[in-house]
């Protein structure tokens, strides 16, 4: 006699989403989209990161300073770098972590609440909720979310160097991406500091360059570092044109020429 297979809640729901049931549980996903990106409108805070192309040199300590703070499988990267273009001899780069979208094609097609918006705007993972669907990787335009493929239970090569894991490693069958280093600016919130002017609450991406290329902070706050360097220098964001409302924002490596 043959052993039943059991049916897990991740398997079910799997399997109901590929009926009706499905399309239901997708518009009303839809529903909470809409209704937590108003929530994030009345927010006291807004995070934003600026990178400026003009200094990025492609070294690469973003990544691995990513992966060492947030635990990530050397198998997979959160925070992509990509050789865009060379400009009067100069190599230009182009980094793209999550871009935290105001209107986040990941969080309208989760069927199960695993993408969400904090009320900050950081567009968040619940990995208990995740059934393994990847809808989200599908739908993100950036490319920002990967997929567990395997446990990852050995050594994390960034650590110690590149920093120590200060969050949970994600279970097998989810998919994970950045999150702003959330831990790091809610533990420097409770301690008063100042997230992207103090270290300990800044994203440790934006801690590891050492060109000054990354800045974080507060788009609600005008004395900001995001706010000051959006006030003083054209900037783009990737895919402008999807309606996504990035909260990611680039200043172009040759803007002194559009000035």
């Amino acid at each position: 006699m043959t052993a039943k297979k059991s049916t897990t809640r991740r398997d079910f729901l799997k399997l109901s989403l590929t009926g009706a049931g499905g399309l239901a549980v997708l518009g009303l996903a839809s529903q909470i989209d809409r209704a937590n990106a108003e929530a994030a409108d009345n927010s006291k805070h807004s995070w934003a990161m600026v990178i400026d192309q003009a200094k990025c040199n492609g070294c690469g300590n973003c990544i691995l300073a990513c992966r060492a703070s947030n635990d990530v499988n050397p198998d997979i990267t959160w925070n992509k770098l990509y050789h865009q273009d060379s400009i009067a001899g100069k190599e230009v780069y182009l980094s793209v972590p999550c871009q935290h979208c105001e209107h986040a094609p990941c969080v309208s097609v989760c069927p199960v609440k695993a993408s969400y918006y904090r009320e900050d705007g950081i567009v968040m993972m619940d990995y208990d909720r995740c059934i393994g669907c990847r809808y989200c990787q599908v739908a993100c335009p950036y490319g920002a979310r990967s997929f567990n493929w395997e446990t990852f239970d050995g050594p994390n090569p960034a650590v110690p160097e590149w920093g120590e894991p200060d969050v949970e490693r994600r279970s097998r069958g989810v998919a994970e991406k950045c999150t702003f280093c959330v831990q790091r600016i809610d533990r420097g919130l409770s301690m008063g500091l100042t997230p992207g002017v103090d270290e300990a609450a800044t994203p440790a991406c934006v801690n590891a360059c050492p060109q000054d290329a990354r800045l974080f902070g507060d788009l609600n706050d005008p004395e900001s570092p995001v706010s000051k360097a959006l006030a003083a220098s054209p900037h783009y964001r990737l895919k402008d044109e999807l309606g996504t409302g990035t909260r990611v924002y680039y200043l172009p490596a040759d803007r002194a020429q559009e000035s």
